[in-house]
């Protein structure tokens, strides 16, 4: 039987590759993401509630803490939605909530995603993730 690969943090690999990755202007990061039922702390000991909550309960943990460090990295949350089946895409696959997050460059995303207060409260995120997809991208120039 295979093992189902889930995606909660990136490879050391996509991490370089990110780094490497000629960006210019803002960064927009596309978050696909399923939630546990159940939010498992076992890697965040220090984070774990009096009383079990969902991995959406947590997710919004995450959120709330993470808020002030975004701003202050000059980045904000565009979009954040409830998820579902693909329409073009595999039909074995759904999302629970879909999040466009902007950031004014590849180094703000990366002041951000470092910074030590932040890091203290992530294990909400990881916590509240089963499987996920984050899309670093680019806008295009006007073309019309």
């Amino acid at each position: 039987m295979t093992e189902l690969i889930r995606y909660i943090e990136p490879t050391q690999n996509n991490g370089m590759k990110f780094v490497r990755r000629n960006m210019e202007g803002s960064v927009f990061m596309l978050n696909l993401l399923r939630f546990r039922d159940i939010a498992d702390y076992t890697s965040h000991p220090e984070l774990t509630p009096n009383e079990p909550i969902s991995g959406a309960e947590a997710f919004d943990r995450y959120i709330k803490h993470a808020l002030p460090f975004l701003h202050e990295s000059e980045g904000e949350i565009v979009f954040m939605g409830n998820g579902g089946e693909y329409l073009i895409g595999p039909e074995d696959e759904s999302w629970d909530f879909v999040m466009l997050i902007r950031q004014s460059s590849k180094q703000s995303f990366l002041a951000f995603s470092n910074h030590t207060a932040y890091l203290a409260g992530i294990g909400h995120r990881t916590a509240a993730i089963e499987d996920s997809r984050l899309l670093p991208i680019t806008e295009l120039p006007k073309f019309i």
